[in-house]
């Protein structure tokens, strides 16, 4: 059996998502930067006060000595950053992941303004440097979550 005229090639992903779509980009840079700033967090030298680093609110790790950090604190970057990288396959999730990813960081921007310091509702740990990076990190991602979805 023979098909008369020219043949469609399948549809694959790179024809129904551009694979240089600026949302999809906007998603690896920010799951690379959140792995970097996550494995960060358990590089001494790096990470100040290393031997002070605990599983939550009592840690006293500083991260480039600026950025308070914990164990679950460098988890949570680090899943951050997975699913960045997962989701920027295609540009629906990636854009998604985008939304998400800054409104958790709304979140803990104004969790962080709430919560005292020293206290144990402070479970992450917060300062007020993680604070602002918090905001800059929530306004910088929502941002890019309006980029276009093809070259």
């Amino acid at each position: 059996m023979t098909i008369d005229g020219p043949v469609d090639p399948p549809l694959t992903r790179a024809s129904e998502d551009p694979a240089r779509a600026p949302v999809r980009w906007a998603a690896i840079v920010c799951g690379i930067f959140f792995l970097v700033i996550g494995f960060a967090g358990f590089v001494p030298g790096v990470t100040m006060n290393f031997n002070g680093i605990e599983m939550a609110h009592r840690s006293e790790a500083m991260l480039l000595g600026i950025f308070q950090v914990s164990v679950l604190h460098n988890v949570i970057h680090l899943l951050l950053g997975l699913a960045g990288l997962a989701l920027s396959r295609f540009s629906h999730s990636a854009r998604r992941y985008l939304l998400i990813g800054g409104g958790i960081s709304a979140v803990l921007w104004i969790f962080g303004l709430l919560v005292t310091p020293g206290s144990t509702t402070n479970f992450l740990p917060l300062n007020t440097a993680d604070d602002w990076a918090y905001f800059a990190v929530a306004i910088t991602m929502i941002g890019l979550s309006f980029l276009p979805r093809d070259t």
